[in-house]
């Protein structure tokens, strides 16, 4: 997708009026009444009112300006892309209700087919899966065409009528006067509920609708690095429309699994790896955990409990694909709560050996302090 700006024709110190009348224009440009109902008109349209939608909020813009389309998902609760029914509404909302029909060579909204509702769906992801990617199929129960009567919703599979109360409109137009002037309120006709159309003997099985329950098997693709801030948009795969309307889209809502030894921070991971008492002292080389599998690394002689050691590459991979995160490794010192004799003779000639701790841990002391412990040791 284009700049928003770009995709408007603004530059990017438009203000609010400005954006207005250039998304109002360049929609009118796409509007799938004015480029009868192309495919590409209406992929157009749904981006313009998508960069309209960002721009004209304050928040979302400034989001926008920061982070690029990336920094609208999550908290934002945007991010996925408009529904092409989602951006009518947007522009009807904004520029509907006053006349406007004729912009469009006297074609009705009601003469388009209804398009289907989008279904959501929640996914389970594990942190390998969002580590590595994933692909998953799952069941959805959704709305299909109805194979008695071919979706038209008519016994017999026969094509409905034109709504004898709006014409094949499929809107009720009431007009009314006032100080300002003119004014024309439109609103789905009440017989044939928007769609233009009625049926005269309705199919049985779907009782007019021209689509049935069905269950129907979805593949979802994951990509690496997302969270449970992230959703999928399946475009076209959801409800199909009454009488043979397009199909919406599914919307799959992400939900990562918290891990049971890992803490997920952006997409560096943190992971917690007690050492004994002589492995931080004298220094060693342990085993460490990863989402995969497992590494090694190198402990220095005198390592402090708390610190950190950064192994590169070992987090999260971003969504993009530009890089990964890296995996945090927090050393602890485990003191252990039983002592046989040998243990606990060694640890009280330590005692008597080493000084009393300071009252901080300077990057200086630390390698004095810890040969004191290896010559007791020894």
């Amino acid at each position: 997708m284009s700049d928003y700006y770009s995709l408007l024709g603004v530059p990017r110190t438009a203000g609010q009026d400005e954006i207005k009348k250039a998304y109002r224009k360049v929609a009118l440009k796409h509007h799938p009444d004015r480029n009868a109902g192309a495919p590409e008109a209406e992929e157009r349209f749904k981006e313009v009112t998508e960069a309209y939608e960002v721009l004209r909020d304050p928040a979302k813009r400034a989001r926008y300006d920061r982070y690029g389309k990336e920094g609208l998902r999550g908290s934002t609760g945007f991010g996925g892309g408009l529904d092409f029914s989602d951006a009518l509404d947007v522009f009807m909302r904004d520029f509907g209700g006053f006349g406007l029909e004729g912009l469009f060579g006297g074609r009705r909204r009601g003469n388009r087919p209804v398009r289907g509702k989008a279904l959501r769906l929640k996914l389970r992801l594990s942190l390998g899966d969002v580590r590595s990617g994933a692909t998953r199929k799952v069941r959805a129960s959704l709305l299909d065409n109805c194979e008695s009567c071919s979706g038209t919703g008519v016994k017999g599979g026969a094509q409905p009528q034109a709504c004898p109360n709006c014409n094949g409109t499929g809107e009720e137009r009431r007009v009314e006067r006032s100080v300002f002037g003119q004014f024309v309120s439109v609103t789905p006709c009440r017989r044939c509920s928007g769609t233009g159309t009625v049926v005269s003997e309705s199919c049985h099985r779907c009782r007019g609708e021209g689509r049935v329950r069905a269950e129907r098997e979805i593949q979802v693709n994951i990509p690496p690095g997302v969270s449970s801030e992230n959703y999928i948009t399946l475009r076209g795969e959801g409800n199909v429309g009454p009488r043979n309307g397009p199909r919406g889209d599914i919307v799959v809502l992400l939900e990562v699994e918290e891990h049971d030894r890992f803490v997920r921070q952006g997409n560096d991971l943190l992971v917690e790896v007690p050492l004994t008492f002589g492995q931080a002292a004298l220094g060693s080389r342990v085993t460490v955990p990863t989402v995969d599998g497992s590494t090694s690394v190198d402990v220095p002689a005198g390592i402090q409990s708390g610190e950190v050691i950064r192994i590169e590459g070992e987090g999260v991979p971003e969504v993009n694909g530009r890089g990964h995160g890296d995996l945090l490794v927090r050393f602890v010192v485990w003191v252990p709560t039983r002592l046989n004799a040998e243990q606990e003779s060694l640890v009280r000639r330590l005692r008597r050996a080493e000084d009393a701790p300071p009252d901080r841990i300077e990057p200086g002391q630390r390698r004095g302090f810890w040969s004191r412990v290896r010559e007791a040791l020894s």
